[in-house]
């Protein structure tokens, strides 16, 4: 199957998003969603927008969507590809639901067999957690569409990955993000370790330095952190 027509239109629905955000975190659109992420030259699923949004001209053929997601994912252990690819994905899935639920059942299925491996576990499980949390944001702008996750606490998987995995400041970026709307503080408590760690890691730091939406946005690090003009240091 391939795409035949854009996807939705993120930025029209500033209004409703930032009534369940603080003025301080008053998005544009769903962050997992709207918020292409730095991943360099690493290798993810094709996209030829330079934002979030489909342009309909794409040619990648859905159907290997979820084999190629997973081949990605198991064989990049950075956190930031994870989250750029499973961003893809989840708006590709979107323009057949088919594609969202099966991708998850395969997640599922991964983390299960992950938790036999303690290598693995942490890292299938944050993917398991961060794709339910972008087809849970997805709803935030159409209610009526279908969520094959629905019921299944993203947040609360991404946390325990990234306890698990500790002095992973690209997975505490994550579980910033998605805690945002969970609660502040733990969104905060999540941003100081993130950003601490980005003074050893150049691409997270790049990520935590770029704005959201456009030069007159906030940048991600002050996002996360609800902190007007935080530094990100860089060794």
């Amino acid at each position: 199957m391939k795409l035949d027509r854009p996807s939705i239109h993120c930025f029209a629905f500033l209004i409703l998003l930032a009534s369940l955000f603080s003025a301080s975190s008053a998005f544009a659109g769903p962050p997992l969603l709207c918020h292409t992420f730095d991943i360099g030259n690493a290798k993810s699923l094709p996209w030829i927008s330079h934002d979030w949004n489909l342009t309909g001209k794409e040619t990648y053929d859905l159907n290997n969507l979820i084999a190629d997601t997973i081949a990605i994912l198991d064989a990049d252990s950075t956190v930031l590809v994870h989250m750029e690819t499973l961003r893809r994905a989840s708006l590709y899935a979107q323009l057949d639901p088919h594609f969202a639920k099966h991708l998850l059942i395969k997640l599922m299925a991964r983390s299960d067999a992950a938790s036999l491996n303690t290598t693995t576990a942490a890292l299938a499980s944050f993917d398991l957690g961060y794709f339910a949390e972008t087809l849970r944001q997805f709803q935030w702008i159409h209610k009526d569409a279908p969520n094959p996750a629905q019921g299944l606490d993203g947040y609360a998987l991404v946390k325990k990955a990234a306890q698990a995995r500790v002095n992973d400041p690209q997975m505490e970026f994550a579980a910033a993000i998605i805690a945002l709307n969970v609660a502040n503080s733990e969104s905060q408590e999540h941003a100081q370790k993130a950003i601490a760690g980005a003074k050893n890691d150049f691409l997270l730091a790049k990520n935590l330095s770029a704005r959201f939406r456009d030069a007159q946005s906030e940048t991600m690090a002050e996002m996360i952190s609800g902190i007007p003009s935080v530094k990100v240091a860089h060794q």
